[in-house]
């Protein structure tokens, strides 16, 4: 089937393409805001990449052996009605059965061939599990705490969100503006990257090369959130209820399904040496006890007084109006909705709130079912949080 359009009475019609979402969280980064970067971060940094583990002739050799099919359902007029940013519909991957809009199908070789470095920190998540407040973390982390400079410069400029130039078509000027993966190859170190996407569609010298820090969240609040975030990104254009949304979670039909095996994978890792798993409940509990932990992790000292900074820096008031990490920028560009917030609760338990005990009970059952055999558990609810 390939990439191709099912011949169909019922497909959707080829509806104008929603640039809002990629104008806005691309990490687009506008001529000034390119050069405060340059001037106040790369000078203190080499600009030859490190890189260790590559041998020329076997890169040469890389090849993804994942296919991209179509996915029937979504080029229905039903789907289309409720997810009306996807004109063209989903694709799936073959293996791994991994959800996406057919534009990064077309890409993800560019992303697979990429060639990690030593001094890199790559942040994996399934979305909606704490990527931009993890992120700023680790930014923070790796550049001396230098406050000053991520208050002046965007959070999806100094971490790029790796495969976004990819999850939809963008033509134009805008097109100059996005930090596609040339770019990223052409930054100096080090990096911060944050990508999606699960382990076997990533750089297969990953985890021997760099460090990578893999944040889990608990199921029941993902979906709360990610439904949220459908609603609010024109991108996706979700006009349904949170049941509905709930059922195509659970069903794998929304992008970046499915979710167990996203974070199974990375379970299993989890003893690797360049590896630290992270639960978003435990930043919640105690956000400066996992702030000291990434920190050693990544070889970090700092005093008291400056983890006293971050960990205020981070705390959920400050963080969601801090104007650097908020996108609330993206309203702006027509990019996001004007009703919701970008960082929006952050609560863990905040499914108690909009779930029904029938949805609850059958979340239940599909969490049970797909942590059978395995000792990976999640918190829902906390007693005291951040």
């Amino acid at each position: 089937m390939g990439l191709g359009f099912l011949e169909s009475p019922e497909i959707v019609p080829n509806r104008p393409r929603p640039m809002g979402f990629v104008s806005r969280v691309t990490v687009s980064v506008c001529h000034s805001e390119r050069a405060l970067l340059l001037k106040l971060i790369f000078p203190m940094y080499p600009t030859i990449a490190k890189m260790s583990h590559f041998d020329d002739e076997k890169f040469k050799q890389l090849q993804l052996k994942v296919k991209f099919n179509v996915i029937p359902k979504t080029r229905l007029k039903k789907f289309g009605k409720l997810f009306d940013g996807y004109p063209t519909g989903l694709v799936k991957s073959e293996p791994g059965g991994f959800v996406m809009p057919p534009t990064y199908g077309e890409n993800a070789e560019k992303i697979y061939r990429m060639k990690p470095r030593t001094d890199d920190v790559w942040l994996l998540t399934f979305p909606k599990c704490g990527t931009t407040w993890t992120s700023e973390l680790l930014w923070l982390l790796k550049n001396d705490c230098n406050f000053e400079t991520a208050a002046k410069i965007q959070l999806h400029s100094r971490a790029p969100f790796l495969e976004m130039p990819y999850l939809s078509a963008v033509s134009g000027p805008m097109k100059n503006f996005l930090m596609t993966v040339d770019k990223v190859e052409k930054l100096p170190s080090p990096r911060v990257i944050r990508p999606h996407l699960p382990f076997y569609l990533l750089p297969p010298e990953l985890l021997d090369t760099t460090k990578v820090v893999y944040v889990a969240r608990n199921p029941k609040d993902v979906i709360v959130s990610y439904y949220f975030h459908h609603k609010l990104i024109k991108v996706h254009g979700y006009t349904g209820t949170l049941d509905e949304f709930a059922e195509f979670f659970i069903n794998d039909e929304v992008v970046y399904a499915p979710f167990f095996p996203h974070i199974l994978d990375a379970w299993s890792k989890r003893h690797h040496p360049n590896m630290h798993f992270m639960f978003y409940e435990d930043m919640k509990k105690d956000l400066r006890g996992e702030i000291e932990k990434v920190a050693t992790f990544l070889g970090k000292s700092y005093s008291d007084e400056q983890l006293g900074k971050l960990t205020e820096h981070l705390k959920f008031e400050n963080f969601q109006k801090n104007e650097s990490v908020n996108s609330e920028s993206g309203k702006k560009f027509g990019a996001m909705n004007e009703d919701g917030r970008f960082i929006r609760n952050g609560k863990t338990g905040d499914w108690k709130n909009h779930f029904s005990p029938e949805l609850n009970s059958r979340i239940d059952e599909w969490i049970e079912k797909n942590l059978a055999g395995t000792d990976l558990k999640f918190v829902t609810e906390l007693e005291h949080q951040d």
